[in-house]
């Protein structure tokens, strides 16, 4: 992850800006503006963390909108503290030493980004794990917060999991929208075939045996087989192999934590799993400030 990015320096701004960090009130009354504070970021429970790069942009950004000198900041962290590291309940995660000030106007957006992505990272290492041991992995979706995507799907790396496309224009995922408003799976492949761009794989959705066979005799090269059972996606892949191709399988739609396991031993390639962006309940972590005494 590029933190230094304009895309990302971009989300990070628009966060301080949201929250007014460099007009902070209470603070302003509250604290000496030369005190200089060592900030304890705490996990409150056991989780997966991602998202460890904020930090030193968040004050980075702050200095940038601030445009008051506010000192030097350190941002230090255990060597076995990095992203994607589980962490234990009441571990810290980092330290930041930094003007009081700052640390208390990026304290919030900080934490609510950490505890965010790091939800998403603790939700795919559950997903990963439980299929542990197969030759299946775990894809992530588009259905992320917009704006946050980049973020969001990052998290899923640091959780063990991929990326599937990252936009609409990355690889030709035709749907059943697609196959509908298009005219049948025959002619939306046919055009893919004739109109796609030298290196652009044609994947396309299936949700019956019917439509995979028709998907096949016209030149699918990756299937998506949407709400299907554990039974049904096993019987769909022994019909692709049957035919000796060795073209990628997915598997989506109603896919838990406690059944994700069956469809991996069905044989697929990957399975998605949208709740990994849509519905990850953030972690709980908390930052403890005091001031530096010399």
């Amino acid at each position: 992850m590029d933190w230094k990015s304009r895309r990302i320096e971009a989300i990070l701004e628009q966060a301080l800006v949201e929250d007014k960090a460099t007009s902070d009130i209470t603070t302003a009354i509250t604290i000496e503006p030369g005190l200089r504070a060592s900030a304890t970021i705490v996990a409150k429970q056991d989780c997966t963390i991602s998202g460890l790069g904020c930090i030193p942009r968040f004050l980075e950004i702050f200095a940038q909108l601030d445009k008051r000198d506010s000192g030097r900041y350190e941002v230090i962290s255990h060597p076995e503290i990095f992203e994607g590291v589980r962490v234990k309940a009441g571990q810290a995660i980092a330290v930041i030493r930094h003007n009081a000030r700052v640390i208390l106007g990026c304290e919030r957006v900080i934490l609510n980004l950490m505890q965010r992505m790091s939800g998403i990272s603790t939700m795919t290492r559950q997903y990963v794990d439980a299929i542990a041991g197969t030759n299946t992995r775990i894809l992530d979706t588009r259905k992320t917060i917009p704006g946050l995507r980049i973020l969001d799907k990052y998290a899923v790396r640091c959780g063990g999991g991929e990326n599937h496309r990252l936009d609409l224009s990355d690889g030709i995922l035709i749907k059943n929208n697609h196959i509908s408003l298009g005219g049948g799976i025959e002619k939306v492949l046919k055009r893919a075939h004739e109109l796609r761009k030298p290196g652009q794989t044609i994947d396309i959705e299936v949700r019956s045996f019917a439509e995979l066979e028709t998907a096949l005799d016209h030149g699918a090269e990756s299937l998506l087989v949407d709400n299907m059972t554990p039974a049904d996606v096993k019987k769909a892949v022994g019909i692709v192999r049957s035919r000796g191709l060795t073209i990628p399988i997915e598997a989506s739609g109603g896919i838990l934590l406690e059944n994700i396991r069956k469809y991996a031993l069905a044989g697929v390639d990957y399975i998605s799993v949208g709740a990994l962006t849509h519905s990850a309940v953030a972690v709980d972590l908390s930052m403890k400030i005091t001031a530096e005494i010399y």
